[in-house]
């Protein structure tokens, strides 16, 4: 099944411009019509990046499908053995492609996931947006500042709606830690710590190869500058590359960090200083910190937090629980956050796929005139109330971006082994020249914004 059809850009932006003219939300040519369901009964969609994450969500959706919610048509992947595996998942009538520019061509598809590798997110969800498609696209949100501004602009251009993987923000348990911490139960915050285990080293490295027949490499690289193929850079362990993925802070911190923002109530504020210090790996391809520790000092109101990679032995110690709670034990007990107030603390695991309260949390029950918070029905849920109504997703991209600025400020300290300052209002690294111009770095045609 060997699929080379590859776009030009000019064909693409043509196809873009077309796509400008579709209407907010339901395409005309999905509305319902005899014996037909129309997008507000079952949305269709497609797949870009079918792997790891990408395959599990490939699974949730096709029993989505199995339940008349949605419409699968399209499958999409560098990797022809993931794309042909990603078809048979899939079923019968849904498309394979290797380009994901001919998958946004298609005027049937209302919503695409994407699950590419980071490097990717940026691009792959801005053309999306041309398009006229809503997006699920897995987080960091960028890799770039530069990117995170597109990404931004995109959705809101072109009015799509956009949901971004950092899922803790959906789980049972986030909710009761929001719900908790907001009444005041450990007093006023003024710090969290968020808290991971070491990025991995590269201790058997190779030297570079001819890629596998089965991967178009030119694709998988996209916005990257060109480098010779080496196994260590993929699959799944392009988070420990900088360029490409940038190491626990952008993977999970996209998670932890994610909670914090949330429960905090400041999406759509950022730190004015940032100040990391860490280790780096001695070998191999991969150059993300292996131990870190992340300063972010936010005012008015005034608050830190912090983002530490630190040896196993210095982790917080998980509660035990028997299993028999509604969330189940603690299978992620490596990564979370301490909340610190005024009158105690709360510390909170995973982040995720899991998202582990305090007792205490799980067991607050509010009084009257308690503050509620939002509840999300699921992430993916909370996504096609977003989609068929304009409600603003519980992880939307301005959020999403946000977060991913944290991160990306992080690594850019940790690499030039100083302090920064950040302008959130301009959204700009202030009084550094030498770090402002690593908010962007070019993007190889014609795989670009």
């Amino acid at each position: 099944m060997k699929r080379t059809n590859k776009l030009s850009r000019r064909e693409f932006l043509a196809a873009a411009g077309a796509a400008a003219t579709v209407p907010y939300f339901i395409p005309s040519d999905v509305l319902a019509k005899p014996n037909r369901p129309g997008a507000n009964d079952r949305i269709v969609t497609a797949h870009i990046g079918v792997g790891g994450m990408g395959g599990g969500h490939l699974r949730d959706m096709k029993n989505r499908m199995n339940k008349g919610e949605v419409k699968i048509v399209a499958v999409c992947d560098a990797d022809e053995n993931r794309l042909a595996k990603a078809a048979m998942t899939a079923g019968p009538g849904v498309t394979p492609y290797r380009d994901y520019r001919y998958v946004l061509q298609r005027k049937d598809v209302d919503a695409v996931v994407i699950a590419t590798p980071d490097h990717w997110h940026g691009v792959q969800m801005v053309h999306a947006a041309e398009c006229g498609k809503h997006v699920y696209v897995e987080k960091p949100a960028c890799c770039t500042i530069e990117e995170g501004k597109a990404m931004m602009a995109a959705a809101k251009k072109n009015k799509v709606s956009v949901q971004v993987g950092s899922q803790g923000r959906s789980q049972p348990e986030a909710y009761l830690a929001h719900r908790y911490l907001v009444n005041g139960n450990i007093g006023h915050i003024n710090r969290v710590d968020c808290f991971h285990y070491p990025s991995p080293e590269d201790r058997n490295p190779v030297p570079d190869s001819d890629p596998p027949e089965e991967l178009d490499w030119d694709l998988w690289l996209g916005p990257l500058r060109w480098r010779p193929y080496n196994k260590r850079y993929l699959h799944g362990v392009f988070r420990w590359l900088l360029e490409s993925g940038g190491g626990q802070i952008r993977d999970r911190g996209a998670h932890v960090m994610s909670c914090a923002m949330w429960w905090m109530g400041a999406d759509g504020t950022g730190p004015v200083t940032i100040e990391a210090t860490g280790t780096s790996p001695k070998q191999g391809l991969w150059d993300s910190a292996v131990l870190m520790d992340v300063t972010y000092t936010f005012k008015n109101p005034d608050w830190v937090m912090t983002w530490r990679q630190m040896p196993n032995d210095k982790l917080p110690k998980a509660e035990e629980r028997t299993g028999k709670e509604p969330g189940g034990k603690i299978s992620r007990p490596g990564y979370g956050a301490i909340y610190r107030g005024s009158s105690g603390e709360f510390i909170h695991w995973g982040g995720d796929g899991g998202t582990w309260a305090e007792k205490k949390a799980r067991e607050w029950k509010p009084g009257p005139g308690a503050k509620e918070v939002y509840k999300s029905p699921g992430h993916k849920e909370d996504w096609f109330k977003g989609i068929k109504t304009g409600a603003k997703t519980i992880m939307n991209i301005d959020a999403a971006v946000g977060v991913a600025n944290l991160t990306i400020l992080g690594n850019l300290s940790f690499i030039l082994g100083r302090k920064i300052e950040w302008d959130q209002k301009k959204q700009e690294i202030v009084g550094d020249e030498q770090a402002r111009r690593m908010m962007s770095r070019p993007q190889r045609h014609p795989y670009h914004l």
